[in-house]
């Protein structure tokens, strides 16, 4: 019982916090959304039981999250060189490799970061396998063993 009232708390805090609102209609209806969720999430026993652990390094995720803040800016600014350029020097390729990240949330971290970076999308992720799509060749070619890998695997603890 205190795990779903807190749950529903957290969810209202968050909806209160997006939307900024504090006309009672809406304040109703963010409470109302957010035990429709619960109940929802419950009825797929989704948080029935304990939560997985997460295996992070939260000091290190403080970190990562500027580092990936600037590959994002830099990667913006390829594409938007590529796009404005005349002959258009695009080469879409699919990419094949292996991460070096071994739980599933540096898995996530680091497929999310490769579709957060303009021009590349994770399009399979699997234990020991991803497969990107990347706007060019010389960006497919710098994800196997790239430094984001690197920095994601580190934000792993074991």
């Amino acid at each position: 019982m205190a795990r779903s009232l807190i749950t529903v708390i957290g969810l209202f805090l968050f909806w209160l916090l997006l939307s900024g609102m504090f006309v009672p209609f809406l304040l109703a209806s963010g409470l109302g959304s957010a035990i429709a969720v619960l109940l929802f999430t419950r009825r797929l026993d989704i948080i029935a039981g304990e939560p997985e652990p997460t295996y992070l390094n939260w000091f290190k995720f403080v970190a990562y999250c500027p580092w990936l803040i600037k590959e994002i800016m830099i990667a913006a600014w390829d594409v938007s060189k590529r796009i404005l350029h005349p002959k258009l020097p695009i080469s879409p390729t699919l990419v094949e490799f292996s991460p070096s990240q071994t739980t599933d949330t540096g898995l996530v971290i680091h497929a999310n970061s490769i579709t957060l970076t303009p021009g590349t999308i994770s399009v399979e992720v699997e234990p020991g396998h991803f497969l990107v799509h990347a706007l060019s060749r010389e960006g497919g070619a710098s994800l196997a063993g790239s430094e984001m890998d690197r920095r994601c695997a580190a934000l792993e603890r074991h």
